[in-house]
């Protein structure tokens, strides 16, 4: 493997990098985005039940707000709920796009590692075309396999980009994906608890 890499020239360097990168994004991604973290179950039946019994204090809200994404956004409209059910969902809506914020963190790093791997293996094969050319006109094609080898280095870098770029880009999509899912999950259990609050649903 190493003498791979050696081969590859000094172009592997940043195409390591950007590999070491996206792996640490997607395993922090994975520990951060877990469905129970995100969205706590049975977390609107809790909060209604302190609500009706009035146990909702600013104690309670702060640790409300600080147990999990959605019990931010909760947390948000509860606080201002006693200013009428359209204050209560715009405050919903402000928080809700600072934690939608969070959730697509390191997100765009990984979704440019995708874009840029390929470009920089091909960087790096072109560099090693020119070494190539440039070693044939000082000394001529007389050796087939010594240019046939110099190819085979030159498109190390080529596959590597391919390599580290396809599985970022597929966890991007992926990642998106979910942030996109828990975003209309938290934004039905809001309206829900909007509802409640508001007498809109008699039953829960």
């Amino acid at each position: 493997m190493f003498e791979i890499i050696k081969s590859g020239g000094w172009m592997m360097l940043p195409i390591i990098l950007c590999s070491i990168t996206a792996m640490a994004i997607i395993a922090e991604r994975f520990w951060s985005l877990r469905r129970n973290k995100i969205i706590p179950p049975e977390l609107v039946t809790q909060v209604w039940k302190l609500s009706r019994d009035n146990k909702l204090n600013d104690v309670t809200l702060r640790q409300l707000k600080d147990s999990s994404p959605l019990g931010c956004i909760l947390a948000a409209g509860l606080a201002n709920s006693h200013h009428g059910r359209k204050f209560m969902k715009e405050c919903i809506e402000e928080t809700g796009r600072k934690v939608v914020h969070d959730l697509e963190r390191f997100l765009n790093t990984l979704g440019t590692i995708a874009a840029i791997g390929p470009l920089l293996g091909l960087l790096g094969t072109v560099f090693g075309m020119i070494d190539i050319f440039s070693s044939l006109m000082l000394h001529g094609s007389g050796n087939p396999a010594a240019l046939a080898g110099g190819i085979s280095v030159a498109l190390i870098t080529t596959a590597s980009g391919l390599t580290v770029a396809i599985p970022s880009l597929i966890f991007h999509r992926y990642f998106e994906r979910l942030v996109d899912e828990y975003v209309v999950i938290m934004e039905e259990e809001a309206l829900k608890l909007i509802d409640i609050l508001h007498e809109d649903r008699k039953t829960f």
